[in-house]
């Protein structure tokens, strides 16, 4: 005998309750969206802002620096327009004497026997050699310049030892040299001869001027000059 099953009502499953912040998120949705975007749009704004803080700070250093180099290349300029305006008449006056320029050799001649001609002096004799930078026992800051001495070995007969310091400060007057060295020694005049020179000089001269350095290393060098005046 078999048994039927007795139909019945089929149970209800039990409905399970969620949390009411879940249930009435729904309703906050589109604020809390609305947040998140403006969060994130600050936290953008905020490192966007940070760049470029430091990239003005750095813009500000840079023109600082320029600033300040600007300023000291103005100082500078003035300083060497201040310069120029106390010693430009200085250099001037300089270079029409001839320390300042090339070597004018002809007018140290020129100089020469017109010193001779004036003071009355015997004949004399001259040799000049090359021109040559000249080294200093101390360093002197010349700038662009150097200095250079062209040497000049000098024969001349006196009739007194005064004649030759009369000739080294006329011709003093004319150009820039320096003496090296002298010698004197007596000549072997006849006694009572009138107006014979009594004494011969030997001298070396250092005719200076002060020139702009060469853009090549050596200096080319001027042929050695003999002559009689």
């Amino acid at each position: 005998m078999s048994t039927n099953p007795v139909p019945g009502k089929k149970k209800t499953a039990a409905a399970i309750t969620l949390p009411y912040w879940i249930t009435e998120f729904v309703l906050i949705r589109t604020a809390v969206l609305t947040l998140l975007a403006a969060v994130t749009i600050s936290l953008t704004g905020v490192m966007l802002s940070q760049v470029k803080k430091h990239e003005a700070n750095d813009t500000l250093e840079t023109n600082q620096r320029a600033r300040d180099a600007a300023s000291s290349l103005y100082a500078q300029v003035d300083s060497e327009k201040r310069d120029i305006r106390n010693y430009q008449q200085r250099f001037i006056a300089l270079r029409q004497r001839g320390l300042v320029g090339d070597e004018r050799r002809l007018e140290w001649l020129d100089a020469i026997r017109q010193t001779q001609e004036q003071l009355k002096l015997a004949p004399l004799s001259y040799e000049i050699e090359p021109q040559q930078i000249v080294q200093l026992d101390s360093p002197l800051d010349l700038g662009d310049f150097e200095l250079r001495g062209s040497r000049m070995r000098l024969h001349m007969e006196l009739l007194h030892e005064l004649d030759l310091f009369n000739f080294f400060q006329t011709l003093r007057q004319h150009s820039y040299f320096a003496v090296q060295d002298c010698s004197i020694k007596r000549l072997g005049v006849v006694a009572g001869t009138p107006g014979a020179p009594t004494l011969g000089a030997d001298c070396t001269l250092n005719w200076i001027t002060l020139n702009s350095a060469p853009k090549t290393p050596a200096m080319a060098a001027l042929p050695a000059a003999k002559g009689k005046s």
